[in-house]
């Protein structure tokens, strides 16, 4: 769910991204008085080519031929231009970032650096994990949209043209160093604050598309995080108003989320075509809007135990909801049909630590090679493990394994003094999942699924990796044991439950199509005609 709600979002942010804002210089400096007539002359020829790549390439020349020129100012004033106008963005932000350095508070300048590093962060999303993959250019954006921030209207420059410049670049400011706080801070106290601040700053319209409606659907996904900033009315409000605006392709991954938290906080889905209705007519939630809360998390439960003729149907969500929330009577009428049972695991990997060594071991009098597990004495990621040896005799596997693994264990290898092959690999014993969609939002694990046979790293799972049902990739446990936890800090109850004999089902790929040839009769081998 997160992923899809996230893909849509950074795909309608690359939709309002198409075409870059312009900003006016924001003074009238007069005219330039240049002495040297030659420098003059290739002013005057740079800035009056009518074609980009003529332009940019005379622009720069000039640049590099008259460093110090009195016009180097309107010179990279004009190269910004030039690259947003032929979509050149990291010329353009190059232009940016030297007409900063002559002159610091440039409003174009940090508002043209801000919004294209902010797109670069929102580019830079792992759709799978939301986490920023470039996360110093939100940072940057977010530092330079604070000075924007901040910045004072410079003397000759209008009241009418300062407050026509700063209605365009405030809101992108305060858009930047939301992002950054959701992203890359996990602030998202401070991101729904800069959200709400940038969104104020909008014609009412403006909030409907563009950047206006990204960042809508933004703030209710920061309300919707776990901690003490989360309120579900409000992320059921602006999930609403999202899904209102959005073009036709966004709405169902928007959709799933508004009915999931409307159903979660409601309880069903009866009264939410009204919170549609409503927040098609207004940005922000009336003071007097409420939603009426569902019935207690044990009362849910026992309604769902009491009117469920099989409790083996309800999906994993449930179960673990009902095993976190049920009491004690209804949790345990679950449990005693869930214990000892097989079930898929869909959901996303948060941990896969190598725990063990896998030992395989063959002697001259035994060329069946015999296997053993050894136990890692100090777990880690399967790329941390100490690589073995790449050709193994007796007394290397031995210095290894005594090494990095449990010592009971290594004693235990009969054959390993006279061993003539012995192959040495990392293994997982255990994988950490999150199945609840609060635990892919606090990317915590709450199912533990302890594997039958120990699964080699190279074939291990890492870490974001999404386990679905056949034919995708599947893992799959028996029900071991399970741990309430109690709600606490604004993150709901949960049940850690434990699965036992785990093992993981690789992806089915489809069979090859063999299409008979068109027109053709078939013929078979040996019988004639």
């Amino acid at each position: 769910m997160k992923k899809l709600v996230l893909a849509s979002a950074m795909a309608l942010a690359s939709v309002a991204l198409i075409a870059g804002p312009s900003l006016r210089a924001q003074e009238n400096s007069g005219q330039l008085t240049i002495q040297d007539p030659a420098e003059f002359n290739a002013y005057q020829n740079a800035i009056t080519q009518t074609e980009p790549a003529t332009k940019a390439t005379a622009l720069e020349e000039f640049l590099t031929k008259y460093p110090n020129s009195v016009a180097k100012k309107t010179v990279l004033d004009q190269l910004v231009d030039v690259y947003q106008a032929t979509n050149q963005t990291d010329k353009a932000l190059s232009a940016a970032s030297r007409l900063l350095q002559i002159e610091p508070n440039n409003m174009k300048a940090i508002f043209i650096s801000v919004y294209l590093k902010k797109t670069q962060c929102q580019r830079s999303v792992d759709p799978a994990t939301g986490d920023s993959k470039d996360p110093q250019s939100c940072d940057d954006a977010a530092v330079l949209a604070q000075k924007g921030l901040g910045v004072q209207k410079p003397a000759g420059t209008a009241d009418a043209d300062w407050s026509k410049m700063t209605g365009l670049a405030y809101p992108v400011f305060h858009s930047a160093i939301a992002l950054d706080a959701a992203l890359v801070k996990k602030d998202y106290a401070t991101a729904i604050k800069e959200y709400q601040t940038e969104l104020s700053l909008y014609p009412a319209n403006a909030t409907t598309t563009g950047q206006g409606l990204v960042d809508t659907l933004n703030l209710a996904e920061a309300y919707a995080k776990p901690g003490p900033g989360r309120d579900e009315i409000k992320a059921i409000w602006y999930y609403a108003r999202a899904w209102n605006f959005a073009p036709a392709n966004f709405k169902p991954q928007i959709e799933q989320k508004l009915e999931y938290w409307y159903k979660r906080y409601h309880g069903n889905l009866d009264g939410l075509n009204d919170v549609k209705t409503a927040s098609s007519q207004a940005l922000n939630p009336a003071g007097t809007f409420t939603i009426a809360p569902a019935p207690t998390p044990p009362e849910i439960v026992h309604g769902v135990i009491t009117s469920t003729p099989d409790l083996t149907k309800l999906n994993l969500e449930d179960k673990e909801f009902i095993l976190a929330n049920g009491n004690a009577d209804d949790a345990q009428k679950l449990w005693s049909v869930l214990q000892g049972q097989l079930t898929p695991v869909p959901g996303i990997v948060i941990s896969a630590q190598a725990t063990a060594l896998k030992v395989s071991v063959t002697t001259a009098a035994s060329p069946k090679a015999k296997d053993y597990v050894v136990k890692l004495n100090t777990p880690a990621a399967c790329a941390a493990v100490p690589p073995p040896p790449s050709e193994l005799h007796a007394s290397e596997a031995r210095d290894y394994l005594q090494a990095n693994g449990a010592s009971a264990d290594v004693s235990a290898i009969e054959e390993l003094a006279r061993a003539r092959k012995i192959l040495i690999e990392p293994a997982v014993t255990t994988i950490n999942m999150a199945v609840t969609q609060d635990a892919k939002d606090a990317k915590t694990a709450d199912f533990t699924v302890n594997l039958k046979d120990p699964l080699g790293c190279k074939d291990a799972p890492a870490p974001g990796f999404e386990m679905k049902l056949q034919p995708a990739t599947e893992l799959d446990g028996t029900y071991d044991t399970y741990t309430k936890v109690p709600a606490a800090n604004g993150n709901a109850a949960k049940a850690q439950i434990v699965l036992k004999d785990g093992f993981v089902q690789e992806e089915k790929k489809a069979a090859p199509v063999h299409h008979r040839p068109a027109g053709g009769a078939t013929h078979h081998p040996g019988h004639a005609r």
